[in-house]
C-alpha cells in the first residue's frame, strides 16, 4: 500500500499535529513550527494506514525485525512489524545522553536484517543513533523509514531512506533563531498540558 504525500499532510493537519509558535525541538534547534506527532498516533487507523505505507516499502527489504527511538518510534515500529508479522524492538537513550542501545533484553543475531522506523525526521539524529545501535549490536540495517522528513533535503542517512511527506520546515540554532532575537518565548512542545475538552 502506498500514501500521498497530500494524504499524509491531511492527515496531520486535520488532526491539529501541525503548530506554530516558537518550539526547541528535540535536536535542540528551534522552529516556528512543530509537529506533534501524538495528535496522529492517537487515531489507531490513521496510525495503522501510515504505518501500511511504511511497511510495504520495507517488505522490499526483507528485514526481520523493525526497530524504533523512544518515544513516538515504539509505537511505529510495533505497528510495521504488527503489519509484517516481525519483531519490534526499541533503542533508548543511553544514561550518559550519548547515542542510544538497546536494553531490556533486546538482542540481535550477526547479521539480522533491520528497518529502523521514526516519526519526524529534522536533522537525523534520533534515525542515526537507533541505526548505530542496531550496528553495536550486531546487526545489518536494511533501510529507515520516517512518517515525516522536515529537514528539507538535510538529513542524511547512510543507509536507503524513505518518508511519507518530505517539506521544508526552518529550524535554527539558538544563536540565529529569529524569535528568539524577537524576544519570542519559547517553549519544549510535548510538555504543555491539553485544554480541557481538546479532541480531534
Amino acid at each position: 500500500m502506498t500514501i500521498a504525500a497530500a494524504e499524509v499532510e491531511r492527515i496531520f493537519r486535520e488532526s491539529g499535529a501541525l503548530r506554530e509558535g516558537h518550539f526547541i525541538l528535540a535536536s535542540g534547534r528551534h522552529s516556528p513550527l512543530y509537529l506533534e506527532k501524538f495528535q496522529v498516533l492517537q487515531h489507531p487507523d490513521d496510525t495503522e494506514r501510515l504505518c501500511a505505507a511504511i511497511a510495504s516499502w520495507v517488505r522490499l527489504l526483507g528485514a526481520d525485525t523493525v526497530a524504533g527511538p523512544t518515544t513516538g518510534g515504539i509505537i511505529l515500529a510495533h505497528e510495521v512489524a504488527r503489519q509484517l508479522g516481525a519483531r519490534a524492538i526499541y533503542a533508548e537513550r543511553r544514561a550518559n545522553g550519548i547515542g542510544r542501545e538497546f536494553r531490556r533484553g533486546f538482542a540481535l543475531r550477526s547479521g539480522e536484517r533491520v528497518a529502523v522506523v521514526d516519526d519526524i525526521m529534522t536533522t537525523g539524529g534520533s534515525v542515526q543513533e537507533t541505526i548505530d545501535a542496531v550496528r553495536s549490536a550486531g546487526g545489518e540495517v536494511a533501510g529507515a523509514a520516517v512518517l515525516v522528513d522536515r529537514s528539507g533535503g538535510e538529513a542524511h542517512l547512510d543507509v536507503p531512506s524513505e518518508a511519507l511527506w518530505r517539506l521544508d520546515i526552518p529550524s535554527y540554532t539558538s544563536a540565529e533563531c529569529p524569535l528568539c532575537a524577537k524576544g519570542i518565548l519559547a517553549t519544549h512542545p510535548g510538555t504543555t498540558p491539553a485544554p480541557v475538552g481538546a479532541s480531534r
